[in-house]
């Protein structure tokens, strides 16, 4: 594509074009585009320069087009509707689109909230594709880059978190999704499970056991360690694992003591032979939240995408 002459075009010209070759008469086309015959006779003697064919002739029945003109009428009218499609503001037909979303989400979303809006997704835009990735440390710069459209994310809502919304990087935007608090899994029959009976499951029980951690966007340590830190008090970490599983595993077969959002250590109850206690500690909650690039911000699609996540999630937001 050669664009150094396709800014020499005046698409009013091919526009003109368009009309004469409707209406086959200088003055009905003349009159449509609201000019003078004059004006327009000028403005086609232009385009028969820029074209280098003379395009009508004159007939006793009107304009005859040429052969070059007849050719020109088989491509003009797509050219100029995609001409128009450029100019019309965006739209977004979920039944109808075969878009592609990415989202990356952090690994206790997967069964806690992905479940909650891929059948509505699916549903109402059933050819609508959805590529989804495990939150990493890299995924906010993924999110600028524009490499993936949303993220699902927990954050802290403890002000001096390093992780709290005051620090996300310029450009990114969020929606809080539902808030969550921290809970404690051990093993059935656990020594644990008898403190909170006698009323003695307390913060020095709690850093009295072992635990084991899930590695969080690279970091072992989480709000909490940070939290506990500033109060003089440090978990003793035994084990550091890369995921939910994991982590729910070991403390199923294990005295080691998971503590995790309250939303997962529903799911992972169903799967191991788990037991759930108290954070024995007054611990502000986190929240899970979507975010996005503010260049998106205003793409139908994305906001049909946010807004169905959104409302799926409304549930859980009241529970």
């Amino acid at each position: 594509m050669n664009l150094d002459n396709l800014a020499r075009i005046d698409l009013n010209l091919l526009v003109m074009l368009q009309v004469l070759l409707e209406e086959r008469s200088v003055t009905r086309a003349a009159n449509r585009l609201h000019l003078s015959q004059s004006a327009l006779s000028k403005s086609l003697n232009r385009l028969r320069d820029m074209l280098g064919d003379p395009l009508f002739q004159r007939t006793a029945h009107g304009l005859k087009p040429t052969a070059h003109a007849e050719q020109l009428a088989q491509h003009l009218p797509i050219a100029l509707q995609s001409l128009h499609q450029l100019t019309q503001p965006p739209v977004f037909t979920p039944a109808s689109s075969n878009r592609q979303f990415s989202l990356t989400m952090v690994e206790s979303a997967y069964e806690t909230l992905l479940p909650s809006f891929i059948g509505r997704l699916l549903s109402n835009a059933p050819n609508v594709r959805l590529d989804s990735y495990v939150w990493t440390e890299k995924s906010m710069q993924a999110l600028q880059q524009g490499q993936i459209d949303l993220g699902i994310s927990g954050r802290d809502l403890q002000p001096s978190s390093s992780f709290h919304f005051s620090q996300l990087p310029e450009g990114i935007l969020y929606q809080t999704l539902f808030q969550d608090h921290q809970v404690c899994l051990v093993r059935e029959g656990h020594p644990a499970l008898q403190a909170q009976k006698n009323k003695v499951w307390d913060l020095a029980a709690y850093l009295a056991l072992p635990h084991v951690q899930v590695r969080c966007e690279g970091n072992d340590w989480w709000a909490l360690d940070y939290f506990l830190a500033d109060l003089g008090h440090h978990r003793r970490l035994s084990a550091t694992v890369p995921d939910f599983y994991g982590a729910a595993s070991i403390c199923a077969h294990s005295d080691l003591v998971f503590t995790l959002p309250s939303s997962f250590a529903l799911h992972a109850c169903k799967l191991y032979s788990l037991q759930q206690l108290p954070l024995p500690i007054d611990f502000m909650p986190m929240a899970y939240v979507l975010l996005w690039h503010e260049r998106n911000n205003d793409d139908p699609g994305h906001r049909w995408m946010r807004q169905l996540i959104g409302d799926s999630m409304s549930s859980k937001k009241t529970a």
